[in-house]
């Protein structure tokens, strides 16, 4: 399990993140009453499928001694309140000497990321106080 902590004090919005080895700060655009100091919550959210479609998508070129120049991934959702759904779109750009059906592997592979397969799965969040 990873044990992330967000903290928040009289600065409105300003929250700090930290992780085992790591602290960043988020916040809320100035739109929302927050002075854009770092990503929103949700540009984290979508951020974390980004990373991890672009990771597993290198790693598994790297294995296969592919010639994967760069991968680029687009990331955006949307809430549908018609449905109470949320809808991710991803979209994926590949460089490098690779031909058609390296590609359309490696697409099939961004799909098979440890935050996808999360995000596809049933969620259930405990809270305390």
């Amino acid at each position: 399990m990873h044990t992330v902590k967000a903290k928040i004090g009289k600065e409105k919005y300003r929250t700090v993140i930290e992780t085992d080895t790591h602290s960043f700060v988020t916040d809320e655009p100035m739109s929302l009453g927050g002075k854009d100091l770092g990503p929103d919550p949700g540009e984290l959210l979508s951020s974390s499928l980004a990373a991890c479609s672009a990771a597993t998508i290198k790693m598994y070129a790297d294995r296969k001694g592919w010639e994967l120049e760069e991968a680029v991934v687009e990331v955006d959702f949307k809430k549908i309140e018609k449905t109470d759904t949320t809808q991710f779109s991803k979209k994926i750009y590949l460089s490098g000497n690779l031909d058609e059906e390296q590609k359309k592997r490696l697409h099939e592979i961004a799909s098979k990321c440890p935050i996808h397969r999360l995000l596809m799965g049933e969620i259930n969040i405990d809270s305390e106080l």
